[in-house]
């Protein structure tokens, strides 16, 4: 039985996995998503601070 990690590598070699990373990829480059992220990441960043 193959590992996860096997199994999700294989999924982003094939087509329909490869079309769901340049999907990701162009929304990534969105201004609007990247000011999301970086906020996200900050909340996180401070609940992590005692």
């Amino acid at each position: 039985m193959a590992t996860l990690a096997q199994r999700v590598r294989t999924f982003l070699q094939s087509p329909q996995g490869r079309q769901l990373v340049d999907q990701g990829r162009r929304q990534l480059a969105k201004p609007e998503n990247q000011r999301r992220l970086r906020g996200l990441f900050q909340r996180l960043q401070n609940r992590r601070r005692p």
